[in-house]
């Protein structure tokens, strides 16, 4: 390990006798702070039960047509492209907590203005705002969660990121199976601000006090989250070396530049986001009477395979899991498109048939049985997702390029 490794493995801060932490308000603290994902997920999940209601709303209702469904789910990934563009300069300048309280402002706002809307526009700019907030919560979240941990409990809470965002994805399913689409937006106002009244109890992180030289202050907020009442010494921190063009020359820098930005755009392609986005649609277009319950299966999977997988990644390793997402993705994909080509233009489909029908009545067609095919590919599809990907992501990215980009990305 060369010094500068050992230097940046060193903590920011740390008791004079190498003594465990034993503080429980880091707990609460960071699930303050994790409320943000929840959020995040919620506002991703939102479109996929509300487009089929906006599509069935009557007058004076706005009512969405193919195109306007689309946007109304895409244009999130506008705002939130901007949000992590604003949050990058916030979260230096702002700081962790400030950042965390400003974007519930356009949380509530973004669900408040789906909720009164009276025409397509104001739907999308709700949308719009909601996508901003998540670009925010999204960066800085995992930010204020790894910096107020302490290292016995670091790997835990930095895996309840992913964790909470799945969760509130599956959250905005089931309550889309039984409420309509404004009542929905109303339901995702409450994690926001229940995120803002925690959040305004909590402290700012000591490493970004540090930084602004505020040492009694970053004490206070160790002894807070940690519960510690011995003194804190502060060691050497070392000075970060600015950008240059010439770093990428450099293969420890080059390599997982393109390495991690490769494997995000194949992340992207891969139509993750498209099935959480419009997942009842797609089961409404594979013609099932139960879409909903369709939808809400997948998003319990996909929380029990991101569980899995942040219990079993240390072990297993992230390019194993890598390896095996993709296989299972390129299989669940072709069965989910082989069940299009079979069911297509056929009389009779798995609209005919629950998805909880017993398993000992005989099918009328042959197409209602491939109702489980259908689900199953999806299913598979989100169990050998993204999960695997991100955590490698973060490791080549995060890790090996935060130090030489910080100023490039927060100057």
């Amino acid at each position: 390990m060369t010094p500068e490794d050992q230097e940046e493995a060193q903590p920011l801060l740390g008791p004079p006798g190498g003594s465990a932490p034993r503080g429980r308000r880091v707990f609460l603290a960071a699930f303050a702070a994790a409320l943000g994902p929840l959020s995040f997920g919620f506002a991703l999940g939102y479109s996929s039960p509300a487009i089929p209601s906006l599509q069935r709303a009557a007058p004076p209702a706005p009512r969405l047509d193919d195109s306007a469904a689309s946007w109304f789910g895409a244009i999130v990934t506008l705002g939130a492209a901007a949000g992590g563009v604003l949050g990058g300069w916030l979260v230096d300048r702002a700081g962790r907590k400030l950042s965390l309280l400003l974007c519930t402002v356009p949380f509530v706002a973004g669900f408040a203005v789906i909720t009164a809307a009276q025409d397509v526009w104001t739907l999308l700019g709700g949308r719009l705002l909601t996508g901003l907030a998540c670009g925010v919560a999204s960066l800085v979240a995992p930010v204020y969660i790894s910096e107020i941990a302490y290292p016995a409990v670091r790997g835990m809470l930095g895996s309840c990121v992913q964790l909470m965002v799945v969760t509130g994805i599956l959250l905005a399913y089931l309550a889309g199976w039984v409420l309509e689409w404004r009542w929905l937006a109303v339901l995702g106002c409450v994690p926001p601000s229940l995120m803002l009244l925690l959040m305004c109890w909590m402290p700012e992180t000591p490493r970004f006090l540090l930084t602004r030289h505020r040492h009694q202050e970053a004490v206070a907020a160790l002894q807070f989250l940690w519960g510690s009442e011995q003194r804190w010494e502060e060691p050497p921190v070392g000075e970060h070396q600015g950008f240059h063009l010439a770093l990428l020359r450099q293969p420890g820098v080059y390599k997982p530049f393109v390495i991690g930005i490769s494997l995000m755009a194949f992340q992207q392609l891969s139509g993750v986001n498209a099935v959480m986005f419009y997942a009842e649609t797609i089961f409404e277009e594979a013609k099932f009477k139960d879409s909903s319950l369709a939808s809400v299966i997948v998003g319990v999977i996909q929380v029990l395979f991101t569980a899995v997988a942040a219990l079993i990644m240390d072990r297993a390793g992230r390019r194993l899991l890598l390896v095996l997402s993709g296989v299972v993705m390129v299989f669940s994909t072709s069965a989910f498109g082989t069940y299009f080509k079979l069911t297509q233009g056929g009389p009779s489909n798995s609209s005919h048939v629950a998805l909880l029908t017993p398993v000992s009545t005989e099918p009328i067609d042959t197409s209602v049985g491939l109702a489980w095919l259908a689900v199953g590919s999806m299913c598979l599809f989100i169990a050998g997702g993204p999960q695997a990907l991100r955590s490698l992501l973060a490791h080549l990215c995060l890790l090996h390029l935060w130090r030489p980009f910080q100023l490039v990305l927060c100057p």
